[in-house]
């Protein structure tokens, strides 16, 4: 097999595949929803807050930022809280928010946003999706994400290793 070394470009294969340096940002996938999502429950509600990347090389990682805006939980009882929680093809990765908007009360809360950071290691070159989801993780009255129309985010970059 023939390569060329390319300082700019990386590793560029007699196959014409491009492995780029460690570091480079290979792709960006970006998506917003302003889709209000609430759940009533502990069980987990997708927020519509959803993306989808498809890897150049199985040893990248994805780093996803995320911004999860309007969100808001009811006056029906005095231990509902938010929880959020982050997904990679179905399975929960990371859980930055758990009983946000707690008040003690049965005070509303609105307005809180979630903002996480996270870098993952799919090891496939497959699509793959990412997606949030919220829970009322102690409670029975709703909770919900977008709320009046709040704009959440979720950024996917390809990094190369």
């Amino acid at each position: 097999m023939t390569m060329i070394i390319d300082g700019t470009n990386g590793l560029t294969f007699n196959n014409a595949t491009t492995q780029a340096s460690a570091g480079n940002v290979l792709q960006v996938v970006n998506f917003s929803t302003t889709t209000a999502a609430s759940s009533s429950s502990a069980s987990w509600v997708d927020t519509t807050l959803t993306a989808t990347i498809t890897p150049k090389f199985s040893t990248s990682k994805i780093l996803i930022l995320v911004s999860q805006n309007g969100m808001r939980k009811g006056t029906t009882n005095v231990y509902d809280d938010i929880g959020v929680r982050l997904l990679r093809a179905g399975t929960a990765i990371s859980q930055p928010a758990y009983f946000a908007g707690y008040t003690n009360s049965t005070l509303q809360f609105y307005g809180l946003s979630c903002s996480l950071s996270y870098l993952d290691s799919p090891a496939t070159t497959s699509a793959t999706i990412y997606k949030t989801q919220v829970a009322n993780t102690d409670g029975t009255g709703a909770v919900s994400t977008q709320y009046s129309g709040e704009m959440s985010t979720i950024t996917l970059m390809e990094i190369a290793q």
